[in-house]
């Protein structure tokens, strides 16, 4: 799981406009730009939340994957590997190669070393944890 830093940076995306609609509905006039601000704000605070629990929880028979705008439970024997982004890549039951993105361990250019350095940590626990669980070819 992502550090507490880096869980308020995951939720700045929603804190910085939900911060913009209040003041906006604040000087609202009407109802109906008072229903705007308010939905806006419903919005960027569901996705500030979403944010701040965003990562990966591997457990023994599942990997539980919550990204930003939904959570994906993915069963551990269907995990076939993980992307360099990194993204978890496996197979559904019927079959189908699916790709999910893990968007809390993805390196941006302006994070700090230690913020690289531990989301670079992450992925490899979770290469290792994908790994532990494959069938054999």
């Amino acid at each position: 799981m992502p550090t507490p830093v880096n869980r308020a940076a995951n939720a700045l995306p929603g804190l910085v406009p939900g911060v913009g609609s209040l003041v906006y509905g604040a000087g609202a006039g009407t109802a109906g730009e008072w229903a705007v601000a308010l939905a806006a704000v419903l919005a960027c605070a569901t996705l500030a939340v979403r944010g701040y629990r965003a990562g990966v929880r591997c457990e023994t028979e599942r990997l539980v994957v919550r990204g930003f705008l939904w959570t994906r439970v993915i069963p551990r024997t269907a995990v076939t590997g993980v992307s360099g982004l990194p993204a978890v890549r496996w197979t559904t039951a019927g079959g189908r190669r699916r790709w999910t993105p893990v968007w809390a361990f993805a390196v941006v250019s302006e994070e700090t070393g230690g913020t690289r350095s531990r989301k670079r940590s992450n992925t490899a626990r979770l290469r290792r944890w994908a790994a532990r669980g494959q069938r054999p070819a």
